[in-house]
């Protein structure tokens, strides 16, 4: 386990943001109320890569209800720490959506381009339902107006890593999510 004391002896590591236990904390309570909210239903969890992968499987396995997982794949970062603001379908969905529940795992809501974009689209293929769950919310750097019907933390303008979330592909192996200083 990465404790804010070792990481202060390894100044290699990113400071801590949100622990380990704080992380495994919220994610019950998400898997709680998603659970509640969609007892008695079949609920189709698309989640979106690379980022959430650690995310989605930690919240998959504490959902009460049925569930389908399918991936999406989009990008607007590329391996710099800002978004291109061009967002682009690296892989789709393959799982039918049309009439079903849809709940989106995003690891991290930031300018909300990528999100937007993978809502729209998914839009379009006729879900019965489409909500959203974000581990972390950054609004300070909104470009749209979309949010998460679920959050798990909101987060400082800070570029964040750790617990599946990268930077150039570093950093998504941490158990906790910490912050690289620009």
């Amino acid at each position: 386990m990465v404790s804010a004391e070792s990481v202060d002896r390894n100044p290699g590591l990113p400071a801590v943001l949100l622990t380990e236990e704080q992380i495994a904390t919220r994610v019950r309570e998400l898997a709680e109320q998603i659970s509640a909210d969609y007892a008695g239903r079949e609920l189709l969890v698309i989640g979106v890569l690379k980022g959430s992968w650690v995310f989605l499987a930690d919240l998959v396995r504490l959902l009460t209800v049925p569930l389908a997982v399918d991936f999406t794949m989009v990008s607007s970062y590329g391996a710099n720490t800002e978004s291109s603001g061009e967002v682009k379908t690296v892989l789709d969905v393959k799982c039918r959506v049309e009439g079903r529940d849809v709940l989106v795992v995003e690891d991290i809501i930031d300018t909300g381009l990528t999100l937007n974009y993978i809502v729209d689209n998914l839009r379009l293929r006729q879900p019965r339902s489409l909500k959203i769950v974000a581990l972390m919310d950054k609004p300070a750097r909104r470009r749209v107006g979309i949010s998460a019907d679920y959050v798990g933390f909101e987060v400082p303008d800070r570029f964040v890593v750790g617990y599946g979330v990268d930077l150039a592909e570093q950093y998504r192996a941490l158990p906790y999510v910490g912050y690289i200083e620009e």
